[in-house]
């Protein structure tokens, strides 16, 4: 029987690319890696040619993409990608029409979230859209922590004085965590995440859901990866849904071994594990309330079309003076005009924020925030641990290969 054929639009990096291709090809599937983002393409060749087909193009580049993903007539049953590379409705269409072999089946991204793809299409179209929600939880909630105190710290004006020469003490002392109130808007998987962190730190901990009693439901079943170690694999986190993804860094293409059991798919879906819950934070009645009497806000949730915009100069004028904005979710929940605008206003009530997600992002990125010395500016990378990264890739290839497989029980797939 002929195998599936997967093309890897933008595959795992450094060695953990040798254990996302073990572990698709253990699960019989006939894989195409795409090199364009691979820094040792050569190498990659020759640890593993014969074994994958190889192929070269920029996937942001629609017309390239459809162009690999129906190459020489035989097409791809699923394609998988992990920075979110957009997937709409005329490549959805073109992988999916009569005349290749292999009409497109399935999608899989290596992370949280699937605002990249249009979903309406996808169903439309026949065409199951899995992810891999929780996989970075701990993550991004690491992330927005350091976040929060390299602002209420001023880390990086210190650290920009002192290269200069100037040992320059603080005008005012800050204030502690304890002392301060962080409200979460969308407390999911990693908005759960944080609040236990920042309440073990003291901090008084609030939170607001678009949806009613959040804050500690049970994960749904996924497929944990069976290959790696407990450090290797442990699931972020678990309760509601939230998206938050990784982006791409340095390879090393070593081809990593494993064990048999490493590389032997999993036949029944296993639960995520459920950590133990920390302090529920306590319920905002509503975003306005929790704007208004929150010291550092952080937002953690999907964009949606309820939630694009979400945040904009309204909302950013209710919130306390001396406050502080962390968005580790997706850009265009902020309206980066009405932020930047604010930031620049000494008499505005909010004084910093720090943003790792935008509305343009990769080679279109681009932001009014730029220059902006109260914005602490990262590129998409809350979610890029190691731990993070093997858990995104190993299970997404799971999911790929249980829903080609017709297995779809215990898979998360989402829907318009």
């Amino acid at each position: 029987m002929e195998r599936s054929r997967v093309l890897l639009v933008d595959a795992a990096p450094g060695a953990l690319l040798g254990r996302e291709l073990e572990r698709l090809l253990g699960h019989g599937l006939a894989v195409t890696l795409n090199l364009r983002r691979v820094a040792d393409g050569a190498g990659a060749r020759a640890g593993w040619g014969g074994r994958v087909d190889f192929t070269d193009f920029d996937p942001f580049d629609e017309a390239a993409l459809l162009a690999e993903t129906v190459r020489d007539g035989l097409g791809h049953h699923a394609v998988k990608s992990r920075a979110g590379v957009p997937l709409r409705a005329a490549f959805l269409a073109g992988a999916t029409r009569p005349g290749p072999a292999h009409p497109l089946r399935v999608i899989g991204r290596a992370g949280a979230g699937t605002d990249h793809v249009e979903l309406a299409a996808a169903a439309r179209h026949g065409v199951t859209v899995t992810h891999t929600p929780g996989s970075d939880a701990d993550a991004v909630a690491e992330f927005a922590l350091a976040q929060l105190l390299a602002l209420t710290r001023g880390l990086r004006s210190y650290d920009e004085a002192a290269h200069r020469g100037e040992w320059r003490a603080a005008s005012a002392p800050p204030e502690e965590l304890s002392e301060l109130t962080l409200g979460i808007v969308g407390p999911g998987r990693i908005g759960l995440a944080l609040a236990g962190r920042a309440s073990a730190l003291g901090m008084e901990v609030q939170a607001f859901s678009r949806r009613p009693a959040t804050t500690s439901a049970p994960a749904a079943p996924d497929l944990a990866p069976a290959s790696a170690s407990a450090r290797d694999l442990t699931s972020a986190s678990a309760s509601a849904p939230d998206l938050a993804s990784a982006s791409a860094s340095a390879p090393d293409l070593t081809p990593a071994l494993a064990s048999a059991r490493d590389l032997a798919p999993e036949s029944t879906p296993q639960p995520t594990p459920t950590p133990t819950p920390g302090p529920a934070p306590r319920p905002a009645r509503s975003l306005p309330d929790l704007l208004a009497t929150s010291d550092v806000v952080s937002l953690h949730l999907p964009l949606t079309p309820e939630t694009r915009g979400l945040i904009g100069r309204a909302e950013l004028a209710l919130m306390r003076p001396g406050a502080i904005l962390l968005n580790t979710a997706r850009g265009g929940i902020v309206d980066e005009q009405a932020l930047a605008d604010a930031l620049r206003d000494p008499a505005h009530p909010l004084a910093a924020a720090a943003v790792d997600t935008f509305e343009h992002e990769h080679a279109a990125f681009a932001s009014p925030l730029f220059g902006l010395p109260n914005a602490l500016l990262t590129p998409h990378v809350a979610g890029m641990t190691r731990t993070a990264m093997v858990t995104a890739a190993l299970r997404c290839a799971d999911h790929i290969a249980a829903l080609l497989a017709g297995r779809p029980e215990g898979i998360p797939v989402v829907t318009a």
